[in-house]
């Protein structure tokens, strides 16, 4: 699963049942591009697949005029409050839920991130947290 947040407690995310390659990242800020209107602020953590051929040519292509991209350092979960809305997910909202299959997981974190879009306050601490308000 890959994702974005908003301090206003916005929650989008993606999934797939295999490994994510450039173009789905691409496919993803596409997406957040049609919902979210100027300039975003995207946070990279240190993923191979932000540095790909295909992330480099979208950018290069034009993108990066609405993309406001920061880099963190290569290991610095502290530093990305999309970290703490997952490990809010895991730990509290999915807390002793057992999956029969992919398809109940898939169920189960569609009403856990429902949950948690009610819980702005959740969102604008991870923010804070990463020094980002």
């Amino acid at each position: 699963m890959i994702g974005g947040i908003t301090p206003e407690g916005k929650l989008y995310t993606m999934t797939l049942e295999r490994a994510f390659k450039g173009e789905d990242c691409i496919q993803f800020l596409e997406c957040l591009q049609q919902q979210i209107p100027g300039k975003l602020r995207i946070i990279w953590d240190g993923a191979s697949i932000h540095r790909s051929k295909a992330i480099k040519k979208y950018l290069a292509d034009g993108a990066a005029q609405r993309l406001r991209l920061v880099q963190l350092p290569g290991y610095a979960p502290e530093l990305n409050p999309q970290e703490g809305i997952w490990r809010y997910l895991k730990y509290i909202e999915l807390k002793n839920v057992c999956c029969r299959d992919i398809e109940h997981l898939k169920a189960e974190l569609r009403k856990a991130r429902e949950r948690l879009r009610h819980k702005k306050h959740i969102f604008r601490a991870c923010f804070e947290h990463a020094g980002y308000l």
